[in-house]
């Protein structure tokens, strides 16, 4: 198994070229760029010819473009700003030779739209990422979708991802497998089998104070092994199936931004070390 950083965890403490020193220097094998704000920030000093040089030149390369937000159930003016966004990274990606794109579905106010069902979400769901693969498809770019494990958003289970994952079928769609979002909504390990395998593209590690399902949020996520999710048993469950590429820590606790981004780094590593090493060579 390898390791992967994704900047989330140092979001308001460090920028994309701090966060590629620190993972650099305590031995990440990757990273997921934080494409809606840390990259942008990034490029009002360098190119992405001295992102490419950097990751050229050192041991981490590019996980992903994380993330593409809120692309179902929009407006058509909305989605069509989506899709140039997406065209945007997908240039990108061929410049800093990056294989995934992370894309999260859309939160709805209820108070302000009304309910959804979830088969108009499906739908919709469906027939942008579509759209993406066509677009990802000349690239070798493939599309990872991350299921938010929160009440309001529209895509909230792995479940529902893999089912919309599987009406697409294509080679280029698949998931992002995160513990938090997991945990969130109460999605089931059984719904976690054989038929899913070969879709599970990205794997998110993380751990989560102790909240009701429905009740936990981003910053309620603590170091791998220090919360009350059963990493055990989700390492056990890829294990069975044959995941062995990469586990992404991806944490967004406050009080770990008010901290050294350097020992977040070096803390996250060894903590997320500490459970997978029960399971996996690293």
């Amino acid at each position: 198994m390898k390791l992967a950083f994704n900047e989330g965890t140092t979001w308001e403490s460090a920028s994309l070229q701090q966060n590629l020193e620190y993972c650099e220097k305590h031995g990440y094998d990757y990273i997921e760029i934080r494409s809606i704000d840390q990259l942008i920030d990034y490029l009002e000093d360098h190119t992405l010819d001295d992102l490419k040089e950097y990751f050229d030149t050192h041991h981490i390369k590019p996980l992903s473009l994380n993330a593409l937000c809120f692309f179902n159930n929009r407006k058509k003016e909305d989605e069509l700003k989506i899709i140039e966004e997406f065209k945007e990274y997908l240039e990108i990606c061929k410049k800093i030779d990056c294989e995934y794109i992370c894309v999260v579905p859309s939160n709805i106010d209820v108070t302000e739209k009304g309910k959804t069902l979830v088969e108009e979400v499906n739908a919709s769901c469906i027939e942008v990422l579509t759209k993406l693969s066509d677009l990802a498809e000349p690239y070798g770019v493939k599309i990872a979708i991350e299921f938010i494990g929160i009440p309001e958003n529209t895509v909230n289970t792995f479940a529902q991802a893999y089912q919309i994952v599987k009406e697409i079928n294509r080679e280029n769609v698949g998931l992002v497998y995160d513990t938090f979002q997991f945990t969130g909504m109460g999605s089931r390990l059984e719904d976690v089998t054989e038929e899913t395998a070969n879709k599970l593209f990205i794997f998110h590690i993380n751990d989560v104070d102790g909240y009701p399902v429905g009740q936990m949020h981003d910053t309620n996520r603590v170091w791998p092994g220090h919360g009350v999710i059963d990493l055990d048993a989700h390492l056990k469950k890829l294990k069975e199936l044959n995941y062995d590429f990469v586990a992404s820590v991806e944490l967004f606790r406050p009080e770990y931004y008010q901290m050294d981004p350097e020992e977040v780094i070096k803390k996250a590593k060894e903590t997320t070390l500490e459970v997978l090493r029960k399971h996996y060579s690293i």
